[in-house]
C-alpha cells in the first residue's frame, strides 16, 4: 500500500481526531518521536511497513525510530514527519512560518469567537455572522486536511455554536433550521472530548435553536441533557431558563413549573446574565403561562415586570412582544399597541426578522396597522437579505 492509498483509506472518527485526546496531548507535550510514532500506528492500525510508506522510509528505519535508536536531526526531515503525521511542527522542535501561522490563527480565532459573542449580545448579530463565517471555513478546511489537534477542534466547536446562535438572530423563521444545524455540528466534537461543562454548553445552545425552529420535543430533550450535565449552579442557571421556555412551547405544564421554580431558587445564588435575570425570567414566565393555558395568571403578572436597566435591546423586544400578547388577551388593545410599536421599531433597527414575524402574529386582526407596518418592515428586510 503506497502513500496515496494510505491517505485514502477510510478512518474511524477516533482516528481522524486522534491528536485531540488527553492521552495524545500529554504525549505530544513530551516531543518524544518514538512514542508518537508508536501511538500513531496503534490508532490507525498500521504496521511499520505501512507507516514507512506514509513517511517515505523503509521498515528498518521506522523500527529504529520507534526504538529511539534513530531520529531525523535536520529541520527539513522533522518538518516532513510532522506534516505526514498531521501535527504542529513545533512538537518536533521545528519553528517556522507555517507553525507561527497556526498559533496566530488559534489566538485570532479565540478572540474572534469572544468578540462575536459580545457583538451578538449587544444587538449586532449580523456582524457576528460576518466574523465567524470565514473562521469556521478556515478551521473546517484545516480539520479536513487532517490537522485535528485538540485546540483546533475545540475552537471549531465554539465557532460553529457561535455562528449558529448568531444566525438564529438574523434569519427569518422558515430558515431557522439552518441555525440549529450549525449548532448541531458541534455536538459530536463536544461529546468526543467527554467534557461535561462544554457538552452542557453546546447542548444548551443547540436546544434553544431547535426550539426557535419549532422542533420543541427535540429541544426539550437537549436542554434536559444540558441541565443534567451542568457542573455547577452557574451552568444550571444558564440552561434552566431555556428549558422553561422550551417546556412552555411544548405545553408541558409540570416541566415548565419545575424549571421555573428551580430557576427562581438560583436567582440569589448564580451570577446574572443577559438571559438569567429577573427581567428575562418574567418574560419566560408570561410566555409559558399563556402556552400552558393559564392566561389569567399571566394577565395578573404582566404589569409587574422588573426593571429593564442594563437589558439588551433584543431581550426588550422579546419581552414587549410577549407582554403585548398578554395585554391583548386581557382586552388592553392600547397597551398592546404601544408595546408592539416599541418592539417593531427596535426589531427593524436591530435587523431581527424572527421578532418581526412574532409581532405580525401577535398583532393578528386586532391591530391591523401594527401588522401592516411589521409586514412591510419584514419584506424590506427579506429583500436586503436576498440581495
Amino acid at each position: 500500500m503506497n502513500k496515496a492509498e494510505l491517505a485514502r483509506r477510510p478512518q474511524a472518527q477516533h482516528a481522524l481526531w486522534h491528536w485531540a485526546t488527553p492521552q495524545a496531548q500529554a504525549l505530544l507535550a513530551t516531543g518524544d518521536l518514538a512514542a508518537i510514532l508508536r501511538f500513531y500506528r496503534t490508532v490507525h492500525s498500521m504496521n511499520q511497513t505501512e507507516l514507512g510508506a506514509l513517511l517515505g522510509y523503509d521498515k528498518t528505519t521506522v523500527s529504529a525510530m520507534e526504538l529511539g535508536k534513530r531520529s531525523p536531526k535536520d529541520t527539513t526531515s522533522r518538518r516532513h514527519v510532522a506534516e505526514c503525521l498531521r501535527i504542529p511542527p513545533h512538537v518536533l522542535g521545528v519553528t517556522d512560518p507555517a507553525d507561527t501561522d497556526h498559533r496566530a490563527m488559534l489566538q485570532f480565532g479565540q478572540s474572534t469567537v469572544r468578540l462575536a459573542e459580545i457583538a451578538r449580545q449587544s444587538g449586532h448579530a449580523s456582524e457576528a455572522v460576518a466574523e465567524l463565517w470565514p473562521l469556521v471555513a478556515r478551521l473546517e478546511a484545516r480539520v479536513e486536511d487532517g490537522h485535528a489537534e485538540r485546540d483546533v477542534l475545540h475552537l471549531l466547536a465554539r465557532a460553529r455554536v457561535g455562528l449558529g446562535v448568531a444566525l438564529g438572530n438574523v434569519l427569518p423563521e422558515e430558515r431557522l433550521p439552518t441555525a440549529a444545524r450549525w449548532t448541531a455540528k458541534s455536538l459530536t466534537i463536544a461529546r468526543y472530548f467527554d467534557d461535561p461543562a462544554f457538552t452542557s454548553h453546546v447542548l444548551r445552545m443547540h436546544g434553544n435553536e431547535l426550539r426557535k425552529a419549532r422542533l420543541t420535543g427535540a429541544a426539550v430533550d437537549r436542554l434536559q441533557q444540558a441541565v443534567s450535565l451542568a457542573p455547577d449552579d452557574t451552568a444550571r442557571a444558564a440552561a434552566l431558563p431555556l428549558l422553561a421556555r422550551a417546556a412552555g412551547a411544548l405545553r408541558h405544564g409540570p416541566l415548565f413549573d419545575a424549571a421555573v421554580r428551580e430557576t427562581d431558587r438560583l436567582l440569589d445564588h448564580a451570577e446574572h446574565t443577559s438571559l438569567f435575570n429577573p427581567y428575562a425570567l418574567h418574560e419566560i414566565r408570561l410566555r409559558g403561562l399563556i402556552a400552558t393555558g393559564r392566561s389569567q395568571a399571566a394577565i395578573q403578572l404582566v404589569d409587574n415586570a422588573p426593571d429593564a436597566t442594563g437589558t439588551g435591546a433584543q431581550w426588550r423586544v422579546i419581552a414587549d412582544i410577549t407582554g403585548a400578547r398578554v395585554r391583548l388577551i386581557g382586552k388592553d388593545r392600547a397597551g398592546a399597541s404601544e408595546a408592539l410599536n416599541a418592539a417593531l421599531g427596535e426589531a427593524a433597527r436591530q435587523r431581527l426578522p424572527h421578532q418581526l414575524q412574532r409581532i405580525i402574529r401577535a398583532a393578528s386582526d386586532q391591530l391591523p396597522d401594527v401588522r401592516a407596518t411589521a409586514t412591510a418592515a419584514l419584506e424590506r428586510m427579506r429583500q436586503e437579505m436576498a440581495a
